[in-house]
């Protein structure tokens, strides 16, 4: 996942801010329909999961329509009714709908999702430097543990330092890390095409579908709802639109199908180049342009892309250090979910000792990329983690608004999703699906033991989406809460 595949950490800080009653809401400024589908493709579009749907060619274009159909378009349209009717994010939404301790269950897994997403984005980057240095690297998992440290503990560094640098790099990851690079793939791509080469993946209609082998021909398709998940964040602008009724759907379908051409094209330029069973999980963008480069005889702008590649993905990771852990730390403030050693800020305001210790499991799961032989296994294994510890929110979200419809149905809503029931009931059986055929092993995890693989996805998944959360829950204490957070929630609600 890169910094389109998550949330926008603004939104959710922003968001537990405005609930924890240190910021007062204001009147939103207008924006427009295509203002909203742009700002949602920026956070949503990213090129980093490209070589994960290139091995199957054509089928491509299924494993991403699938998911933006049963999932992204639920997702959209059910979330903005919620961020038009009640502030404070996913935690509000749950814990009006369900519960507080659901609530808290929610923004946990927010936040514990990027326990697994650090590692597997900060493999993508050193596989991408890789390709500058010494391409044989990008296989190396020593070489991949190593570089996911340094960057990671490098990163906390500076975000401990609350620089204001990080926000600009991240706004400019999305021109010169998605855009120009996934423009000029599929420019390529079709000069490529266009001279009479063969594609390395076959481009006929019967391959319009992936090859039917069980179960496991369905996990692609998991992989592809993390990568569309997001949207929550972005329905908190639906206020700001001046027919919320009409422009917010209508912006969501200009914005499903900016991302879908985004995700689709460089996929399918990448599988027209490197063969599938050459194709790295982690280096196949690099691995295609350096490909057409070489083909092109412009092999020296191979190090100038992947230093877009790279600042966009550096980028991404340090504005999303401070935001999940910010909102978690707030929501925690206010109802004494997390011990006082954890709520403490540094003297540049920053939450250091919750980036420190996300920061010592992080260099743990590092460590399996030198441990475990096959750099690609590991990178699809964090993937689907994350992609299952995610899901949580969904599935309470959807819960939770089909509830929130029955208990407050006169409650003033901004925007009123239509079959609210029918989204709902979709996108709740969509994500239980995902989250099931998530255990079953796909290609990608190679010739590895079926047991050991579920016992690592279910591991994590059990750990950091049941394990701990309910931990915390349990061990909380009345004096944990801080009273100056919690007067300000009362005094807001009031």
């Amino acid at each position: 996942m890169s910094t389109a595949e998550v949330p926008s950490p603004e939104g959710s800080s922003a968001a537990a801010a405005v609930a924890a009653g240190k910021v007062k809401a204001v009147a939103a400024p207008r924006m427009t329909w295509v203002t909203l589908a742009l700002m949602t493709t920026s956070s949503v579009a990213s090129l980093r999961s490209s070589p994960t749907m290139a091995v199957y060619g054509l089928a491509c274009v299924f494993l991403y329509v699938v998911p933006a159909i049963v999932f992204l378009l639920p997702t959209a349209l059910v979330s903005a009714e919620l961020a038009s009717g009640w502030e404070g994010g996913v935690y509000n939404w749950v814990a009006q709908g369900l519960s507080k301790p659901l609530g808290f269950l929610a923004v946990w897994c927010q936040f514990a999702m990027t326990i697994f997403y650090y590692p597997s984005l900060l493999a993508y980057v050193a596989s991408t430097i890789a390709y500058v240095v010494d391409p044989r690297l990008a296989s190396n998992g020593l070489y991949t543990a190593i570089v996911i440290m340094v960057l990671y503990w490098t990163g906390v560094w500076v975000s401990a330092r609350g620089t204001n640098a990080v926000a600009g790099l991240a706004s400019w990851g999305l021109i010169i890390g998605t855009l120009i690079p996934g423009a000029l793939l599929v420019v390529l791509g079709f000069v490529f095409l266009g001279q009479g080469n063969d594609s390395a993946a076959p481009m006929t209609a019967d391959h319009l579908l992936p090859a039917w082998t069980g179960l496991a021909s369905l996990v692609l398709i998991v992989n592809n709802f993390l990568s569309y998940s997001g949207m929550e964040m972005n329905a908190v602008h639906v206020s700001s639109l001046k027919n919320p009724g009409k422009e917010f759907p209508r912006s969501m379908f200009l914005a499903v199908g900016m991302v879908l051409l985004i995700f689709i094209l460089p996929a399918l330029a990448i599988s027209w180049v490197v063969p599938a069973d050459q194709l790295s999980l982690t280096a196949g963008v690099m691995q295609a342009f350096d490909a057409f480069f070489q083909y092109f005889h412009i092999g020296w702008l191979t190090p100038l892309i992947a230093v877009g590649l790279v600042a966009a993905s550096l980028g991404g990771m340090l504005t999303w250090l401070a935001g999940p852990s910010k909102g978690l730390l707030m929501i925690s403030r206010q109802e004494g979910y997390l011990p006082p050693s954890l709520q403490k800020l540094n003297s540049h305001g920053v939450q250091q000792n919750i980036l420190v210790a996300q920061g010592v499991v992080t260099t743990a799961i590092a460590l399996m990329y030198a441990l475990i032989p096959n750099v690609s296994s590991v990178y699809w294994i964090f993937s689907v983690i994350t992609t299952q510890v995610y899901l949580i929110v969904y599935l309470l979200m959807f819960v939770a608004a089909m509830r929130l419809r029955k208990l407050q149905p006169d409650h003033p809503r901004g925007y009123r999703a239509p079959a609210l029931g029918v989204l709902c009931v979709v996108g709740l059986l969509a994500s239980a699906a995902a989250m099931v055929i998530g255990f079953v092993p796909s290609s990608q995890f190679g010739n590895g033991s079926i047991w050991a693989y579920i016992g690592i996805v279910g591991g994590g998944l059990l750990l950091l989406g049941v394990v701990i959360p309910f931990g915390f829950l349990k061990a909380s204490k009345p004096e944990w809460r801080d009273p100056a957070a919690a007067a300000a929630i009362e005094e807001e609600a009031a």
